[in-house]
Order: C-alpha cells, then structure tokens, then sequence
C-alpha cells in the first residue's frame, strides 16, 4: 500500500467558477483521488479556497459585507458545489485560517534568516483620499491603447493590452473614485528567487517523467529573457496574513499583508493541519504527509493545476519550500491541463458565457457533467465544450452504451428469472474470449489511470462498456432461452456480473451511478484484481434489485434551449 498525497489548485474565493477550472484541476484530481483508494492505498486529498489579495476585496465591496464574512460566505458556496459535483476532499480548507496565518509567517522567518528575503523600496500610487496605497486593481481610468474609459492599473479588460497604473488616462481610485492620486515610495519584501535558480533548474531537471506541458512552461520561466526573477511577497492592503517573522514582529513592514500568491500555496500545508485539528488528530498526524523526517519520505505527492498555475508552483513555492532549508515534502508530480474552451469562444466569468458550476447541477446530475470533461479533458492541447458533443456524449456513451446494457440485463432477468441470479449452465468459449479481452483492456485501464492520462483511461473504459453490449448482442439470451434456458441462464448470470464490474470500474469517474448500480445488486465494491473471480462475484441464488433508468438521453429541445440560455450574460 502506498500513500498519496493530492492536492487541486485552490479556486479562487471571488464567485461560483465555471466548468473549464473544474476540469482544469479538482475534477480530474478527484478522478485520480478516487482511483488510488479503490486500489487500497492510502490517500489524502487536499484542497481550500483562496480567499486573500484585491479580488476578494473587489468582490466583497460589490456586495455590500465586509471581506471577512464575504469569504465565510463563498466558502461555503462552494464547498456545497464541490459535494455537488461529489469530489472527494479528505479536507477543504481556507487559505484564511489560523494554521495557514502561522505557517506562511514561519516560512517568511525561516526564508529571511536563509538570506532568500530582501527589502526593496519601491513606488506606487496612493490615494490621499482612501489613505492607502492602491494595488494596480483597485485604480481604473481610460486605457491609452484602446481608449476603453474601465481599463484597470494592470491590464484593460476589453483590449488585453498589459499596463502600469501610470499608463492610464485619468486614473482614479477603483475604492471611492477620486482622482487625489500620487505617487509615493513604500518598502516591500521580495523573495530572492534568482538565488535558487540553479537549484530549481536541476530539480526540474530531474522530473524525466513530468508533462511537457508541465517542464515547457518552467524552463520558459527560469531562462526567457532575464531568466527567474525575484519576487514580491508583500502587499499594502488590509486583508490578508499580517507580515511577521515567524511569531515576531517585523520592522518597517507594520500594516501590511503577505502576497496572496505567497501564502496560498502554503496552504495546502495548512489545510493538512486544519484536516487534523478538525478530526481531533495530534499534529503528527498530519506532518506525516508534509515532514520527510516525520515520515513523509515514503509519500507521493500529486499535484493538478491548470496550465497558467504552472509557474508558481514548479518555481515559486518550491522556492519557498527549499529556501526554508526544512525538510518539507517537495511536488513528485505535476499533472498541468491546458484550456477548456466553450462553443466557438472562451468561458468568461465578467461576461457570464459558459456554463458555471451552480448552473450545470441545476440542469443535470453530475456524473453527466463527470464524464464528459474527464472524457474531453484538455491535456495535450486546449479543447472545446459544444452543446452538440456533450449531448452526443452523453445520449450515445452513458445511455446507450452503458445504461441501455444494464437496462437490456436487468429487466430480461426479471421477467425470465426473477429479481436474482439465475442458476444453471456453464462459461463458454464467448465467455472466455471476452474474459481474455477484458483481462488485457482491464490492465490498460489500470495503467493509463496510474500515468494520469485521462482521456485514454476514459476510452479503455468505454471500450470495456462496448464489449459487454457486443457480448450480449451475440450471445442473445433472448433467442437462447426458447431452446436452451440452461445457457440462457449462464449468459444472464455472466452479464449481471459485468455490470458489476463496470460499476467497479466506473467508479472514479461517474461515482452516483456506480455507487447506484452497487445498491441494486447488493454488493461490494472492492477492485477486481481477480477478474475472473470478480465475473463469478454475484453467485447463483443472489437477489438484486433491477435499478431505474441510469441515464436519460438529452433531448434536441432541451440543447437548444441551453446553448441559448448559455451564451452569455449571466444572471
């Protein structure tokens, strides 16, 4: 047995996030999260909310409460949503808690007696009239490359052009729209990542097995242009973990906060030892899985992000990480996605186009949603959700492939044999070539799962439902029972056992009609290392219940309707 730790990027507080983050790291994480404890090894998945900086600020300002409860809020959204779409969180923390508030200032300690922090004075504008620096978000004014009149301090939203608050035309404070601005000098701390530089590259170096996706994305960051650059971890706002060394005070720095791309990755530290104080656990209980001397030298760890993640955490919390010189448990392996698409364009959150999380359960299960983006999922290249391919999707792969065989098995047994597993007869050649071939996809499976490549694990799958239509359709029990009831019997009893195989198998992915087709059949669901004792697992005599409908098909009405109702402004 091993032990495995996974962790998803934390989403962001600041609203409901729409399907293209979910499938960029929760879902697929969860995927693989589900998996390794179905095959018996030990599993802490980790994941929070990223609940500091000026969005959250922003947000919180739109609505009316203060930041604090804001956040309480949206955590809680979307910790509803994450058991929505059935993900298997072992903890869902909040970047906002008291034991990330502690690490993020010991690591900032133990950076700054390691020589890695630097103080660096630098100018930024400030508002007379709030009586605070603004970060470049929280200043707007007319962008000089467009002339859109909304452009913020660090980028203009209609354009995209890249900019510096002092780029703009008329720049005013985003808070309470004066003008009163100017520029002052302040003190901030950067972390000295150019000094790890070597360091970093023959760690990346040494991860022969990563995603090129993954490896491209760090090398470019380390040597394009002036090569890895030391970075600001210090902001002038009033939300977020004050900045400390360790447990003391640090001079010059009073009234400001961490950088949220500083502390939010320590939280997936934080969010182990909030799992053990929310159990009751003592903290060797959790520093087991992050400590290489308390016991996490054995542990693999696994992260999932989307692909624009990937510089922060293969550069700078590994940063973090090796410059405390503490023996904390580094990446083993980082599983980077590029972009979901939506129908022709992007998913947009400011313009509301796409589908969001909330939405998507309102219209259909999860599993639904489950295995469509795992069986899409962008892995080698950005790839495109259209209402036409979700809906062949789903009507052709999970209702009739999959649904309509557990219908076809069920019911015939019921009106033939009764709600239980017929006696009589036994295997034959049919049943042992499908055996042999579910042996050799059964083996694929496993491996493709094991390397986290998802869309060929979702096809291996697929292709195990196929063979158990092309078995029933040949074998055709409903010909064989007028003359030979005892082979009839033996097809039936050989089927019921492949549904729950493919129950088993399907877990990971669609876990609502798994878990549905186990209750049916009154069986567990332990991992068939054993497949041909797995095929034999439901023995004559077993009652069973015949299970509704697994999935229904979409109709044309019903996709029109919400590739309508989808195309934009959200409400």
């Amino acid at each position: 047995m091993a032990r495995i730790l996974i962790t998803s990027a934390i989403p962001y507080i600041n609203g409901i996030k729409h399907l293209g983050n979910l499938v960029g790291s929760q879902l697929p994480a969860d995927l693989y999260a589900r998996y390794m404890r179905a095959r018996g090894h030990e599993v802490m998945f980790l994941c929070a909310t990223d609940e500091h900086g000026t969005p959250a600020e922003l947000a919180a300002a739109k609505t009316g409460e203060p930041v604090a409860e804001y956040c309480a809020r949206m955590h809680g959204v979307q910790a509803e949503l994450a058991r929505g779409f059935r993900l298997s969180f072992d903890h869902f923390g909040r970047s906002s808690s008291p034991q990330n508030h502690r690490l993020t200032q010991y690591f900032a300690g133990r950076l700054a007696e390691n020589g890695y922090i630097e103080e660096v004075a630098e100018k930024q504008v400030y508002s007379n009239a709030d009586k605070r620096f603004l970060p470049d978000r929280y200043i707007e004014g007319t962008c000089p490359n467009c002339g859109y009149d909304k452009a913020r301090g660090d980028q203009c939203e209609n354009c995209t052009k890249q900019l510096d608050p002092t780029d703009l035309i008329e720049p005013r404070s985003a808070i309470s729209g004066s003008t009163d601005l100017e520029v002052r000098e302040t003190k901030h701390l950067y972390l000295r990542q150019s000094l790890m530089k070597d360091d970093l590259a023959a760690w990346i170096d040494s991860k022969t097995d990563w995603p090129i996706l993954t490896t491209s994305i760090a090398r470019k960051w380390l040597n394009d242009g002036d090569g890895l650059q030391d970075r600001g971890i210090t902001r002038d706002l009033d939300w977020g973990i004050p900045v400390k060394r360790g447990e003391e005070d640090w001079p010059g720095m009073e009234g400001k906060v961490f950088y949220v791309w500083f502390d939010a990755p320590i939280e997936y530290i934080a969010a182990a030892a909030e799992w053990a104080e929310a159990q009751g656990r003592p903290e060797a209980d959790w520093r087991r899985w992050w400590r290489t001397d308390e016991g996490a030298a054995d542990v693999r760890y696994v992260q999932f992000m989307g692909k624009d993640n990937v510089p922060f955490h293969t550069l700078s919390f590994p940063a973090t990480i090796m410059g405390s010189r503490d023996p904390w448990k580094l990446v083993d392996y980082i599983k980077s996605f590029n972009y979901l698409n939506y129908d022709g364009g992007q998913f947009s959150t400011s313009q509301g186009r796409g589908v969001f999380m909330d939405q998507a359960l309102a219209i259909l299960p999860s599993d639904y949603w489950r295995w469509w983006l795992l069986s899409h999922a962008p892995e080698s290249s950005d790839s495109e959700f259209t209402w036409e391919n979700f809906q062949a999707s789903v009507n052709k792969d999970l209702a009739d492939v999959l649904g309509n065989f557990v219908s076809r098995v069920t019911k015939f047994c019921r009106a033939k044999f009764g709600e239980v597993v017929p006696e009589g007869g036994s295997p034959g050649d049919r049943e042992t070539e499908l055996t042999d071939e579910l042996y050799i996809r059964l083996r694929a499976y496993q491996a493709h799962m094991e390397a986290i490549e998802i869309r060929k694990a979702a096809g291996e799958l697929r292709a195990i439902w196929v063979a158990g239509n092309e078995y029933l359709q040949a074998a055709a029990p409903w010909t064989a029972i007028k003359t030979e009831p005892e082979t009839a019997a033996m097809q039936i009893r050989f089927s019921l056992n492949l549904i729950r195989l493919y129950a088993v198998l399907s877990a990971p992915f669609i876990p609502d009609a798994s878990a549905a087709l186990l209750k049916a059949l009154d069986s567990g669901d332990d991992w068939p290392d054993d497949l041909p004792a797995a095929l034999n697992r439901l023995a004559p005599g077993h009652a069973f219940a015949t299970p509704d409908i697994l999935f229904r098909k979409i109709a044309d009405e019903e996709r029109e309707g919400w590739q309508a109702q989808f195309a934009g402004a959200r409400r």
